[in-house]
């Protein structure tokens, strides 16, 4: 039985293609851009225009408001859920990554509170390294910026199969679907080993990320190796998408728009916005990807069109 007689929507959905962009995140620090955001306004003013610019889904972390320090708690959040709920008609994706020196039970919390239609799950543990960056800037902005780079030098980002149930038994009943976040080939089996005990269920959302220090690299074979993994493992079970970080994100989210796939965008993943050129918002990236997509005759998915692609439960089911 072929995908679009299971879905009778899939054929109007097909050759349409998801923009997630992921607003702020929690690796780059307040010193490497004047425009990431860090406030409850700034990050809610900031995914509303993604939104209104092309981003059918929000990828959100919340900061400190006062040093731009990443705060995992349910309360950070709130400061800007109802207002991009209210604003927009994306579809909300929450962090359960947090940030690479938080505990699961840190990280999960938010996700399990506000019941989101996504959330991210990183499906493997990585050596996660952000300590390289020290050396572009010679004085910081805050205290914690330089510590929370340099102890990555050190620094294993613990997703143990543990960790994965753990978040799954949490958020799973919820109705909240998964992005699930790969960072290396192993992690797509990671997944098919979830799958195959039955504690996940298709379409996966398969969120490839490329060119962090301590997973898979940026090359386009690097991609296509990740692509027809995840091909091999789970057939027309999935729905793709890759995150490119850093200088190689809009060269490998063309290459995933014309291999079929989605894309991720956002400040979270890449300040910049062209060779040597900061993005100044996270709309403006937004605007790259879609002149990708409709440069290559397709057309970006709307907000509900990819909660169609991705059997999401719809935003009148969350808890925010």
């Amino acid at each position: 039985m072929t995908e679009t007689s299971r879905n009778p929507g899939a054929q109007q959905t097909k050759g349409k293609v998801i923009i997630t962009c992921a607003v702020t995140g929690a690796i780059h620090t307040p010193t490497m851009s004047p425009y990431l955001p860090i406030t409850p306004d700034q990050i809610a003013s900031e995914a509303i225009a993604a939104a209104e610019s092309g981003a059918a889904i929000l990828h959100l972390h919340a900061r400190d408001p006062q040093t731009g320090k990443p705060d995992q708690t349910p309360e950070a959040f709130a400061r800007f859920l109802p207002r991009i709920k209210q604003a927009t008609n994306a579809a909300i994706n929450i962090t359960t990554g947090g940030s690479p020196h938080m505990k699961v039970e840190e990280r999960v919390r938010p996700a399990a509170e506000f019941k989101p239609e996504v959330a991210s799950l990183n499906m493997g543990s990585i050596n996660f390294g952000l300590y390289h960056l020290v050396d572009k800037y010679e004085t910081f902005k805050f205290d914690w910026e330089r510590p929370h780079l340099e102890a990555t030098r050190d620094l294993v980002f613990r997703n143990s199969f543990k960790d994965i149930e753990y978040i799954l038994a949490t958020c799973y009943d919820n109705g909240t679907r998964f992005e699930f976040e790969c960072y290396d080939i192993a992690h797509l089996y990671n997944l098919s080993h979830f799958a195959d005990r039955g504690l996940v269920k298709p379409p996966f959302f398969v969120q490839s990320v490329f060119g962090l220090l301590g997973g898979i690299g940026t090359h386009p074979e690097d991609v296509a190796h990740m692509k027809r993994t995840a091909d091999r493992l789970f057939g027309d079970q999935f729905r793709w998408s890759v995150l490119g970080a850093g200088a190689s994100q809009l060269r490998i989210a063309a290459q995933s728009a014309a291999l079929g796939g989605n894309i991720r965008i956002g400040l979270e993943d890449s300040l910049w916005a062209g060779k040597g050129k900061l993005a100044k918002s996270n709309a403006e990236q937004v605007v790259l990807a879609r002149k990708i997509i409709e440069g290559l005759g397709m057309e970006v998915a709307t907000p509900d069109e990819a909660r169609e692609i991705l059997s999401l439960k719809g935003g009148d089911k969350v808890a925010f």
